[in-house]
């Protein structure tokens, strides 16, 4: 597969990816993190990086909104509910592996 192709692919797929992710609003960072130790504020700053690596100054809250698809403080006061004891045990726990 040529490299065109390949980037071509690899951006539709991080679409779907974020609209995935904007269907699940049900879905909480903190249990995307314990799982598989990313979330949509992970995806934010690889978005930011990325961006400045190719010389674009975007702020952080540009790509959250870019991920979230819509302001960050907006989708906080629609979908994110408070961490569970649970859930913050299980974070620190991921926090301290090597």
């Amino acid at each position: 597969m040529d490299e065109k192709t390949t980037i071509e692919l690899e951006a539709a797929t991080f679409r779907r990816l974020l609209q995935h992710l904007s269907e699940r609003t049900d879905v909480q960072n903190i249990e995307l993190m314990n799982l598989a130790s990313f979330c949509r504020n992970c995806l934010s700053k690889w978005y930011r990086a990325a961006a400045e690596e190719r010389g674009i100054d975007m702020s952080y809250e540009e790509a959250r909104e870019l991920v979230y698809g819509m302001p960050y403080s907006e989708w906080k006061s629609k979908y994110q509910r408070d961490t569970t004891p649970e859930q913050q045990a299980a974070f620190e726990a991921t926090q301290t592996r090597d």
